[in-house]
């Protein structure tokens, strides 16, 4: 038998035989959920629990075979899939670990298996009453909350509650040489030195495999009202949210921007959904108040958008939920419509909240004058300066070879305005294989040294998710 049939008993005899998939069965968890990146593994394994997942990265580690951390492998950036040089990979994916282990509604805490799916999470909590408030969009029935945060995921609710860096209490993680760190305290305060747990939320699997996690539980909103806003300009989009924020405090939960290009795909590609204003707009910004007070919010919000002024051509205020959601389907669904047109060059950037109408005027000026016959998708959370900017052509039968030839030359021109700006080429979405070599004209010298020598010291022989992030 040969060295990788034994590794792969080796693993079945960990895992049973129906938690190993090979040839075709396991090609489907190895191509991205954009259909831009595919590769080959030995096998996909679904270990049951956390001893599981270090049992089968010490025989990977044993065997000298790389191991590719896997959720529900919604990554945007190729970071969940294996590479396709050749290389010997074996895909570890969580999905089977799927239990809520504690659910502590006076501590404001739950713990999770990495596997659970971010809408489990959501039921749990509402059934003690409670809200877990990592709001993602197109992707939140399938994602899983390991790979969340793994990626650091981010959504519509950043404004109001952070990151997903900034909901977890504690993490339980298997490092590249299989040992076990329980890290799993659902402390508010602990201030016994390095704070590990950071260390691998943003990660993307590269040091180590998240397996469990405790996350942090704010209290259920009891009143909502939503506003679907056309505003003359991304610059009024900005000024009004500045003017929400000194009226309306911290009850503001979302705050996201759509252009008209965006709106003519939803459209276009996805069912029930219609203008939300018998005028045609540009821009569009929907945002949300909550407050755990059960007293209207609508009356507060109208008169918050009444007193703007100028740069709002007309809005609509609902208190319905379900009103309120025929508007989010147009901003949930963007991504799904756009992949419905084609593959696009994707950015994921971040600028300062006071810089974003700057960077769109300055981005789509600089590529409408070097490219002929391109779409420019612009949209997202504007309320913590992170905007999805795509690109592609019109003529969808184009793209395959406009991204091919001038992917490059496209980046260049969109990170050149982010860098003036001091801002991020990847806020939300992270490395991946994507923008790995991209991240290097971009990160100073010492920052990439630094994480490269923390890389180094926890996985030395490079055998956890190899050429991804750094």
């Amino acid at each position: 038998m040969s060295l990788n049939g034994q590794l792969i008993d080796a693993i079945a005899a960990v895992t049973g035989a129906d938690g190993v998939l090979t040839g075709d069965a396991a090609a489907p968890y190895c191509k991205d959920w954009r259909g831009r990146y595919a590769g080959e593994a030995l096998a996909v394994v679904f270990p049951s629990d956390t001893q599981q997942v270090s049992d089968v990265v010490k025989l990977c580690v044993e065997k000298g075979v790389a191991i590719v951390p896997q959720g529900g492998n919604t990554s945007l950036c190729g970071a969940s899939v294996p590479l396709s040089d050749g290389s010997q990979q074996v895909v570890v994916n969580l999905s089977r670990m799927n239990h809520i282990r504690a659910l502590d509604a006076i501590n404001y805490a739950m713990t999770v298996e990495a596997g659970c799916k971010l809408a489990s999470i959501y039921d749990a909590s509402e059934k003690i009453d409670r809200l877990f408030p990592l709001g993602l969009t197109a992707i939140a029935p399938h994602c899983e909350i390991g790979g969340n945060l793994s990626t650091n995921a981010g959504g519509i609710g950043v404004l109001r509650y952070g990151s997903a860096r900034d909901l977890v209490l504690g993490l339980e993680v298997v490092l590249p040489d299989g040992r076990i760190w329980n890290g799993l305290r659902s402390l508010r305060k602990d201030n016994t030195g390095y704070d590990l747990k950071h260390l691998f939320m943003g990660a993307e699997g590269t040091l180590g495999i998240i397996t469990a996690a405790v996350l942090k539980l704010y209290p259920r909103p009891k009143s909502t009202a939503t506003a679907c806003i056309a505003v003359r300009d991304p610059a009024a989009a900005v000024a009004l949210l500045s003017h929400l924020r000194a009226t309306c405090g911290d009850k503001i939960s979302g705050f996201e921007i759509i252009s008209r290009s965006c709106l003519d795909l939803v459209f276009k590609h996805i069912s029930d959904t219609r203008e939300p204003f018998a005028t045609q707009h540009e821009w569009l910004v929907i945002t949300k108040l909550a407050d755990v007070l059960s007293a209207p919010l609508d009356a507060a919000l109208r008169e918050a958008l009444v007193s703007f002024g100028d740069g709002i051509a007309e809005f609509d205020i609902t208190a319905d939920e379900s009103h309120a959601e025929r508007w989010w389907k147009l901003r949930k669904n963007i991504a799904e419509a756009q992949k419905a047109e084609g593959v696009s060059i994707k950015h994921d950037i971040s600028v300062p909240i006071s810089s974003v109408p700057q960077f769109i005027k300055e981005a789509s000026a600089n590529l409408y004058n070097a490219f002929q016959g391109i779409r420019i998708v612009a949209f997202g959370h504007i309320g913590d300066g992170n905007i999805h900017y795509n690109i592609s052509m019109l003529d969808s039968s184009k793209n395959a070879a406009f991204i091919e030839k001038l992917e490059h030359d496209v980046n260049r021109i969109v990170y050149q305005v982010v860098t003036m700006l001091d801002g991020s080429i990847s806020a939300e979405h992270g490395l991946g294989q994507l923008k790995r070599e991209e991240i290097a004209h971009y990160k100073s010298s010492v920052e990439l040294e630094l994480m490269r020598k923390i890389k180094k010291v926890l996985d030395p022989n490079g055998m956890m998710n190899p050429q991804k992030v750094v």
